[in-house]
């Protein structure tokens, strides 16, 4: 799951002077200015990014997904008069918020 939009990482880089980000795995790097070796790009600056911006599209089509999953396990589990749909909505929730966990912020 991306949580930050490259628009946004762009965008910060542009603002403090930092070129050509790029994402390696996880992490999002610039060369910083007058720098000629990349640099991660700061924890703090993320943090102030997503404390801005919110969540990415990624982040809110997931959410999407888990709540009309919940909703249709509740009105299934209702019609079948059977706890698994409720069960199997569960598991899909807890799976898309432990990725909606920021691991490096």
């Amino acid at each position: 799951m991306n949580h930050f939009c490259d628009e946004w990482i762009q965008e910060w880089c542009f603002d403090n002077g930092w070129t050509d980000p790029f994402k390696d795995r996880s992490q999002y790097w610039a060369f910083p200015p007058h720098g000629v070796m990349p640099l991660p790009i700061p924890v703090q600056a993320l943090r102030l990014i997503k404390s801005q911006k919110g969540f990415s599209v990624d982040e809110q089509r997931w959410c999407l997904a888990a709540i009309a999953t919940a909703i249709f396990a509740a009105a299934s589990s209702y019609v079948l008069a059977s706890p698994m749909p409720l069960v199997a909505a569960f598991g899909f929730c807890a799976f898309t918020v432990a990725q909606m966990d920021v691991e490096e912020i």
